[in-house]
């Protein structure tokens, strides 16, 4: 990024250096292949969508004098003096808004008493702008008195009261040692965030241009600082622009979502439209579109016609797709439940394309192979390779050893190469195998809904030994509740072998669960969990959080269940 931004930035946050701004930094998803709910949490895998509280920003005192004075502006609002001077910092704006050259912009600073700091930022971003499209070059102006006024205003209070000799050095030659200037430069995020608290940082976001937007976002996701207000301006301005993100700005917008737990379905349809725009122009490289991929799996954001247009390019370019490229394309589209109207041709095409040796962590390979399978594009030579004695202790050796994941995956592939896959003659887990030392538990949120429809069932069934809650299904996820019934519609209990029982399994489904963005739907891990519990004998009762809520009577929520049980129970 430009000297001229940084250089301002460095600035004002040295204007407010004596002011301290934090906010609670959201654990971010370190990787894609992190786990979601539906029973499959571990305790050392946080969900990454998992929402995050916010921190209460610290205001300063400097801020704070600011905002009385703003308050202060308005209750001498009928002022004839008052008025006046609003007049005049309108003025002021407009002509800012209206300059067309450098002269222009500068001149403003000449013989006006209402020209502000808000004024000088405004100049400052506007010349940084013009020289990141080469309109001006910084050498034009940097020696410019006027625009050494401008500086010397931003960066006033932030030296010693005894002078400008302290320690941080004097800025009144700034602009005559480039030095100098360098040591003062910073981001655009200091930029916006030095001037004062987060909610005042969110108003001037709609003064600094689209690439400068972006560049905020993507820092405020690399320093993992999840400020709400600004987050949100940023999200409104950027879905406003009438500008069209290119390919690397639209993977930096998605990654800053992803990292910073953001959901803005508008602004995850603007930035999915410029995409499928951008993406026929690229023909060189592959990794823009491995980390829009990777992004769009750690969100859950489900848009069909994007991930359509991301599976078409992949196939047209395979030949200069890196393997982790690809590895993400199908982890995402695992995960999101996607599988594409070519899906044959990605049979294949793309995934005949990767092969074992690709990946340096057998942790990889086991994801690869996991999402072949909720994909339902898995060979047995896949499930045979990660199921083998030989898979198991090569991933132990691993540096992250065999984790509660990689267990719970293993558990997935071993059910499915049993229930699913045909014909299938190949290795399987031993009984004792580590694997089933897997401890699994849901989320709080989660299991306050497991908890309301356990309440709902002991009221519906005629006896505690009817119904069993939170039950280890031994395929690598939690039942959350399991019964079962005769012909004649009748609760049998569980203590009690019945070759002729209906088994019936209730599954919660939360927001965790599913996907998110244009079209929502139950996450490929929810699915998968289902599919393995229907072939496994179960006739499985979804239960979504947008259905049933502890919020609602006991009454209420047992008359759901109920409606549920008959209408199951009457297609046997």
């Amino acid at each position: 990024m430009l000297g001229l931004q940084r250089f301002a930035g460095s600035i004002v946050t040295h204007l407010y250096r004596r002011a301290t701004y934090t906010s609670n930094a959201r654990a971010a998803s370190a990787a894609i292949a992190a786990p979601a709910s539906n029973g499959q949490n571990s305790s050392d895998d946080a969900d990454p969508r998992a929402p995050t509280a916010e921190g209460n920003v610290k205001k300063s005192k400097s801020s704070g004098q600011m905002v009385a004075a703003a308050f202060e502006s308005l209750r001498n609002e009928n002022d004839p003096t008052a008025k006046s001077s609003a007049t005049a910092i309108s003025n002021i704006d407009e002509r800012i808004v209206n300059a067309k050259t450098v002269n222009g912009l500068l001149a403003i600073t000449e013989n006006n008493n209402s020209f502000s700091r808000k004024h000088a930022l405004k100049i400052v971003s506007i010349l940084a702008e013009w020289s990141t499209i080469n309109r001006v070059k910084i050498s034009e102006f940097e020696n410019d008195t006027r625009f050494l006024r401008v500086c010397r205003m931003l960066g006033r209070t932030a030296l010693p009261k005894n002078g400008a000799n302290g320690k941080n050095g004097s800025l009144s030659g700034v602009g005559n040692n480039n030095k100098r200037i360098s040591g003062f430069r910073t981001d655009d995020l200091n930029t916006v965030l030095g001037v004062a608290g987060d909610d005042e940082a969110a108003k001037l976001i709609a003064s600094i241009s689209l690439p400068q937007m972006v560049k905020v976002m993507s820092t405020l996701a690399q320093r993992k600082r999840r400020s709400t207000p600004l987050l949100r301006s940023l999200a409104f301005n950027i879905s406003s622009a009438s500008d069209q993100l290119d390919l690397k700005q639209s993977a930096d917008v998605l990654y800053a979502m992803s990292m910073l737990n953001f959901q803005d379905s508008v602004l995850g349809a603007k930035v999915c439209a410029d995409v499928q725009a951008e993406l026929p122009k690229n023909s060189e490289k592959s990794a823009v579109v491995g980390s829009i991929l990777t992004s769009l799996g750690i969100m859950r954001y489900r848009d069909l016609d994007i991930l359509e247009s991301l599976t078409q390019w992949l196939l047209k370019n395979t030949e200069i797709c890196r393997p982790q490229d690809l590895s993400a394309y199908f982890l995402t589209a695992a995960l999101l439940n996607f599988k594409s109207g070519q899906l044959e041709d990605v049979r294949k095409k793309l995934s005949k394309s990767i092969v074992r040796e690709d990946f340096t962590k057998q942790s990889d390979w086991l994801n690869y192979v996991w999402s072949l399978t909720m994909l339902g594009i898995v060979e047995d030579s896949h499930l045979e390779s990660v199921l083998s004695t030989d898979f198991l202790t090569n991933l132990q050796s691993d540096k992250a050893g065999l984790s509660p994941t990689s267990k719970m995956r293993l558990l997935n592939l071993n059910s499915y190469a049993q229930l699913c896959a045909s014909d299938y003659k190949g290795a399987l887990l031993p009984a004792d195998s580590p694997a089933y030392q897997v401890p699994m538990a849901h989320t709080k949120s989660k299991q306050v809904l497991v908890n309301g429809m356990l309440d709902a069932l002991k009221s519906l069934l005629p006896a505690s030994n009817h119904v069993l809650g939170s039950v280890d299904s031994k395929m690598g996820f939690i039942i959350d509740a399991t019964c079962q019934f005769d012909a004649q519609k009748n609760a049998l209990p569980l203590d009690k072998s019945n070759q002729d029982a209906i088994r019936v399994a209730l599954m919660v489904v939360d927001f965790h669960d599913i996907c998110h963005g244009t079209h929502r739907s139950a996450s490929g891990i929810t699915n998968l969990a289902m599919d393995l519990l229907e072939k496994s004998g179960y006739q499985v009762i979804p239960v979504p959080y947008n259905e049933f809520s502890t919020s609602d009577k006991l009454l209420k929520r047992v008359q759901y269940l109920e409606a549920k049980f008959k209408d199951v129970l009457s297609r046997k």
